[in-house]
């Protein structure tokens, strides 16, 4: 009898604890689940959103204002030729000749500056001749003929032939003094074989081999590396001829 009474009472003790056990597993697991579920809440919350408008509203957004480029100015001929014509204009004096307008171009000068009517009146006769050595006509001339005539021309000068003579009758100056009808000399085929004659704005005039007859700039490369010198052609030369 005792045996059984101590059977049960061992029984009992065991299927209390493991309710026991039930109980504590099951609370733990589903406060687990409750805590899990609290912290998915947290951090996704489901809360729905909508959106709202306010009415009676009204936004205006300015229109961006956008400017049209203005196209660089680029001079032309025709440019300077209203330039040229208003100088005259401003000053109550006559409006440029149209030689004076080609010879300001091309001496890169205003039209008021292109004064000596008969020195550019004999370029212009000239202007394109062809270059023939030894030539002295309207089918070829070399530089040296060019300059003779020039001379006779507008100066009512003579003076020699050649450039090499032409050379030998100047009284040498510095090219920063130069004016207007003194000889240019160049070595191009060796000593003193080439000569022009100074215009203005370091431009000169020439017969050349490249292109007849021309005006060209003493600083150009080519010319700087053949200059020998400037002359100016002596005052007994110059009142010879006009006599």
């Amino acid at each position: 009898m005792l045996k059984q009474a101590l059977l049960y009472s061992l029984t009992i003790v065991l299927l209390a604890s493991c309710a026991s056990l039930k109980t504590a597993f099951t609370g733990n697991k589903q406060q687990t689940q409750a805590n899990e579920t609290k912290g998915t809440t947290l951090l996704h919350p489901k809360a729905k959103t909508e959106a709202k408008f306010l009415d009676q509203i009204d936004m205006e957004v300015e229109a961006a204002k956008t400017e049209k480029a203005t196209p660089p100015v680029v001079a032309t001929n025709n440019d300077i030729l209203v330039n040229n014509y208003n100088s005259f204009l401003y000053k109550n004096e006559p409006a440029p000749s149209s030689l004076q307008i080609k010879y300001s171009i091309l001496l890169n000068t205003t039209a008021e500056e292109v004064r000596n009517a008969k020195m550019f009146e004999f370029i212009d006769g000239w202007y394109g001749t062809p270059y023939r050595l030894g030539g002295t006509t309207k089918k070829g001339i070399d530089c040296s003929a060019f300059s003779q005539f020039l001379f006779a021309a507008v100066y009512g000068a003579s003076i020699p032939r050649t450039a090499r003579e032409q050379y030998k009758l100047t009284n040498r100056i510095s090219r920063t003094d130069l004016k207007e009808g003194d000889l240019i000399f160049f070595n191009t085929r060796g000593g003193v074989s080439h000569v022009g004659v100074y215009l203005q704005n370091n431009k000169f005039v020439h017969a050349a081999t490249s292109g007849g007859v021309m005006i060209s700039d003493i600083f150009d490369e080519y010319w700087v590396k053949k200059f020998i010198g400037v002359g100016r052609m002596k005052n007994e030369v110059v009142a010879a001829g006009s006599q």
